[in-house]
């Protein structure tokens, strides 16, 4: 039998606790004695509700635990004995902690078993708990929406069904094979467009205009345009079949698809029509400043790659980490850029001749990239020059773990994502064959060993199951292992 110290509850009210004040509880097979004083502390919480419960009141009880012996006075609970152990120190301390290897999740549902309020918990088990609750609603999210790709919706118009098979087709590599061809088509696009343009700067693949310029071949211009032609529809059309446009809008990826494209209309118009307004010198400027924001379309890989996703979000979160890495280097490279000049003005050929100037010198030297351009000339410049390389290696080195912990992160929960939906469409199969099997049994004596089997299975732990309605919030019920 288990038991909490004697110190914790031997005076109950003042006075020493009896047989009749106590009543002993069995949790999942480890029997526990409680003070009936101290269970009132908390008069509406499960417990306490059983030992103001009248002992002849077997409905009442029975409805309160799964099983009573009253020759013992003893409730029996098929429940968790390791969160019981953790809730029950909410009598005698007012307050609960979470062990170590329980999962928060699960642990939640204990107290609402029991009826306690979560606001026992400690601060710290709450911050675990939060964080717990919005990786899993995270996962929820996404999962209903991998589903929803696979649903055929019948209750909305044949407009909105038509929208969202263009929105899955542009949108979704994974929901077809027409799908997953033109997300490789675009992915084509993007690469022949970026060799397009390097190509484009070589000087012996222009040609010369009619005022004796240089410009780009006719042909790279032509298979420019229709890439170009190829980013423009597609951009329409995914605006077009978009849930919410404005958000489609607003998206960072989508800017940098507009971006892409929007130079070469730009271009266009300064070209036919700039003319009349402007000076032709200044149109050229223009039209050679577009030109280089042509540049972003190589940013539009990341739509397609879920690597570069992946580093995007890990960049995204380690924020904090790279603006103290600029920090460092900041206040390094003003420290000795300044000591380099310092030191370099006793020498006659010193090529320090500024502070500002240093700063150059400070950059490269830190970054240990060291182009040779600016070196010192004199000893002390030169033990300089190797405390501030070596600062700059620990500089930069000091986020890169932070960095690579937020890339494994958001790595493995993509991997989670995964095996949820696979998870999820595995119990819908399952859930499924149940069905038929049920059926196929009522109208004959058919063995049920596969029907028990399928049972077992869709019962089993290792499911992410989706409790997902037309209007309700989806929820998940996860294994306790997975996010322990």
């Amino acid at each position: 039998m288990w038991t909490l110290p004697r110190t914790r509850y031997a005076h109950c009210n003042g006075s020493q606790s009896s047989a009749e004040s106590e009543i002993a509880v069995n949790i999942g097979g480890v029997r526990l004695v409680l003070c009936e004083d101290v269970l009132n502390r908390y008069p509406e919480s499960r417990l306490a509700e059983l030992v103001n419960c009248p002992t002849r009141s077997f409905d009442v009880i029975s409805s309160l635990c799964d099983d009573y012996d009253p020759g013992k006075r003893e409730f029996y609970f098929d429940r968790d004995p390791d969160s019981f152990k953790c809730i029950v120190e909410v009598y005698y301390f007012g307050e609960i902690h979470m062990k170590r290897g329980i999962c928060p999740i699960c642990f939640i549902k204990e107290m609402e078993f029991w009826k306690i309020d979560l606001s026992c918990l400690d601060e710290c088990c709450k911050s675990n708990l939060n964080e717990k609750e919005e990786e899993l609603a995270e996962i929820a999210d996404k999962v209903k929406l991998i589903l929803d790709d696979l649903d055929v919706d019948t209750g909305v118009s044949r407009s909105e069904r038509y929208q969202k098979f263009l929105w899955k087709l542009l949108e979704k590599p994974e929901s077809s094979f027409p799908a997953r061809v033109i997300a490789i088509v675009s992915f084509l696009f993007i690469l022949v467009s970026s060799v397009v343009m390097c190509l484009g700067t070589i000087p012996d693949l222009q040609v010369e205009d009619a005022d004796g310029n240089l410009v780009e071949h006719p042909t790279l211009d032509a298979i420019e345009t229709a890439c170009i032609g190829w980013f423009t529809v597609e951009y329409i059309l995914r605006l077009v079949s978009s849930p919410n446009k404005i958000r489609f809008a607003l998206s960072f990826m989508n800017i940098i698809d507009f971006l892409a494209i929007m130079p070469f209309y730009v271009v266009l118009t300064l070209t036919y029509l700039g003319t009349v307004i402007m000076e032709l010198a200044n149109v050229q400027q223009a039209v050679q400043a577009l030109r280089i924001m042509r540049i972003a379309r190589i940013f539009k890989l990341a739509r397609h790659s879920s690597g570069l996703q992946t580093l995007t979000y890990a960049l995204k979160r380690s924020f904090k980490e790279l603006g103290l890495l600029l920090m460092y280097m900041g206040v390094g490279i003003f420290v000795f850029s300044a000591l380099g000049y310092t030191m370099e003005q006793s020498h006659p050929e010193t090529l320090f001749r500024s502070i500002p100037q240093s700063f150059w010198w400070a950059i490269i030297t830190m970054t240990t990239v060291g182009y040779g351009d600016i070196y010192p000339k004199t000893t002390l410049g030169r033990c300089n020059a190797a405390i501030s390389f070596l600062c700059g290696v620990i500089a930069i080195a000091l986020p890169i773990h932070p960095i690579i912990n937020n890339f494994v992160i958001y790595y493995n929960k993509q991997k989670v994502l995964e095996t949820a939906a696979k998870h999820e469409l595995e119990l819908m199969e399952l859930q499924s064959l149940e069905l038929a099997m049920r059926s196929a049994s009522r109208r004959s004596d058919a063995p049920r060993g596969a029907l028990e089997s399928a049972k077992r299975i869709s019962r089993s732990d290792t499911h992410i199951p989706l409790l997902a309605g037309p209007n309700r919030t989806p929820k998940l019920s996860v294994k306790k292992k997975s996010f322990s």
